[in-house]
């Protein structure tokens, strides 16, 4: 089976570097370029990521494969979507804005870029969970007159929470949500992040804009298709989001108002034996089961559970009744900010797309 020539566009980040890791030896896609800013251009990648005290700026557990090391690194500004079959795009919001668009005449973008998640004609895919609006791609693309299109992945915080929802809603629909989230500092990246003697002995109770992403984009992906757009969904969302001293795995504390009556055991049966999209099983970054359900009071916890299925699961436990909510029910959760929240979870949607002959 060949595989599609794919470019990194922001490639020495820590997202493009989780690219790399998600992509290695993938059976649908292979790096055939990589690209970031002008001052790496030029060198090897090893090169580019070597820090000025002479430090390898390699920040992720797997090895960096020997192929990607030694390619030459294009300059993103330069790179043309007709050398490529696909795009993966690692880059800040601002730089995502004139990059993606540029590509996108050409080939198809998956993106870690919040810049264009908002647009009518913009699908945010979580394949188990809203498999459905891809078609939304081809109104893209009629609407721009592109070849390619832009497909960026949800806010990492509001894929676990959305996740949770979409049993609930399947099951017994859903009224309101409010949830709390403690984020993983990996989730601010390391340039800039957060300083380390702010995080440690603390909590940080505000994350910039982060709130606003969570409470539009759940409604958005749990919304349904429209005319050319996605009808958001009517559930109503609050969400506070603060970043605490965990390297990884975002834990969020949801209260949801559901539609009818469940008892505990049958949410906890719900998410259980939730399935997803028929369209997102079977494919390379799928795991087992999309949400790991935990009887013992104490889990989930990042340490322990981030990585369930190979970092793509999502952790729950702690379901019980809540009394203030209309047929309240509360949950806590963990999700990997930089798994299924990011590259890879990208990687998924682009295996998706491959499946459904978009790609």
């Amino acid at each position: 089976m060949r595989k599609l020539r794919s470019v990194i566009v922001g490639a020495t980040g820590l997202a493009g570097q989780q690219f790399i890791a998600a992509l290695e030896r993938h059976p649908f896609f292979e790096v055939a370029a990589v690209a970031a800013s002008s001052r790496s251009a030029g060198k090897t990648y090893a090169e580019a990521l070597r820090t000025p005290s002479g430090m390898m700026g390699w920040f992720l557990s797997e090895p960096l494969p020997g192929a990607v090391a030694s390619m030459k690194v294009l300059d993103g500004a330069e790179v043309s979507g007709r050398d490529f079959e696909l795009a993966f795009s690692a880059v800040e919001a601002d730089v995502a804005r004139e990059l993606e668009p540029r590509l996108a005449k050409d080939v198809p973008v998956i993106s870690t870029a919040s810049a264009f998640r908002y647009e009518e004609d913009v699908p945010l895919l979580i394949p188990p969970v809203n498999a459905g609006h891809a078609p939304l791609i081809e109104e893209q693309r009629r609407r721009r007159g592109s070849k390619g299109f832009i497909l960026p992945i949800p806010n990492c915080t509001t894929t676990g929470l959305a996740v949770t929802l979409a049993p609930l809603e399947q099951a017994f629909g859903v009224q309101a949500v409010m949830m709390t989230s403690l984020q993983a500092c990996s989730g601010a990246g390391r340039s800039p992040g957060v300083i380390g003697l702010d995080i440690l002995d603390n909590v940080i109770p505000h994350i910039a804009k982060e709130e606003g992403k969570v409470e539009v984009e759940t409604k958005k992906i749990l919304g349904s298709m429209g005319k050319g757009s996605v009808l958001p969904h009517p559930m109503k969302v609050s969400c506070t989001c603060t970043r605490v001293a965990v390297l990884e795995g975002h834990t969020e504390a949801a209260f949801v108002s559901l539609k009818s009556r469940a008892s505990v055991a049958e949410v906890a049966a719900a998410m259980r034996e939730w399935k997803g999209a028929e369209a997102a099983r079977g494919l390379p970054s799928s795991p087992a089961r999309w949400i790991e359900v935990q009887d013992d009071p104490f889990r989930p916890q990042p340490r322990l559970d981030r990585d369930a299925h190979g970092g793509m699961a999502t952790s729950v436990g702690r379901i019980r009744e809540d009394g203030v909510l209309e047929n309240g029910v509360k949950y806590v959760l963990v999700s990997h900010n930089t798994k299924m929240g990011a590259a890879k979870g990208a990687v998924l949607v682009a295996e998706l797309l491959r499946a459904q002959g978009v790609l």
